[in-house]
């Protein structure tokens, strides 16, 4: 398992479009998902031990996130043939299990995961209601294990500031995960 962190934001970048079957049976597009005043692309997994740690965070985080305008999608682009967890199957089990309230998707030819960049999971692609990159951080201080309770919600909090004034934060802290489960 190697551990990586994402690179800093790159303000301004405009967020990709996608067509990306759910777990719910619909196709998914960037259109489809977004929100009023934003949308939050997390690329996740189902066996990665730092998902395993916050996803009841990424579930609460989305939910308030939601009701200030700011939409969520999770999208899974590792390799199932090496990770069986990964499988789309289990995608269905964890985001039932787990209570999403957020499509979770599945990246099968990970081109969705190597347009956004992204490098590990959990990693985190914060937009403005333009679909303009403003955050590219951690969810909050946990790693392998979660943190306190009380710690500072990193992203709960930049996004709020998104949907508020359309800026992220000019600090921030990169994500680290697992790297993504690349395909030969």
């Amino acid at each position: 398992m190697v551990s990586l962190q994402t690179p800093v934001c790159d303000f301004g970048l405009p967020a990709i479009d996608f067509s990306l079957p759910g777990v719910d049976g619909k196709l998914w597009t960037l259109e489809s998902c977004r929100g009023e005043r934003g949308l939050l692309v997390m690329f996740i997994c189902n066996h990665c031990p730092y998902v395993k740690a916050v996803l009841d965070r990424i579930v609460r985080d989305a939910a308030e996130l939601q009701a200030a305008g700011v939409n969520s999608v999770a999208i899974m682009s590792n390799d199932p043939s090496e990770y069986p967890e990964d499988s789309f199957d289990n995608m269905v089990r964890v985001a039932s299990e787990a209570g999403f309230s957020f499509p979770y998707l599945y990246d099968e030819s990970q081109a969705v995961a190597k347009a956004y960049g992204a490098v590990c999971t959990p990693d985190f692609f914060g937009y403005n209601a333009d679909l303009k990159l403003q955050y590219r951080g951690r969810l909050d201080e946990s790693r392998k294990e979660a943190a306190a309770p009380d710690v500072r919600r990193d992203l709960f909090e930049a996004m709020r500031q998104v949907a508020e004034s359309g800026q992220g934060p000019a600090e921030q802290i990169p994500s680290m995960g697992c790297s993504i489960k690349w395909r030969e």
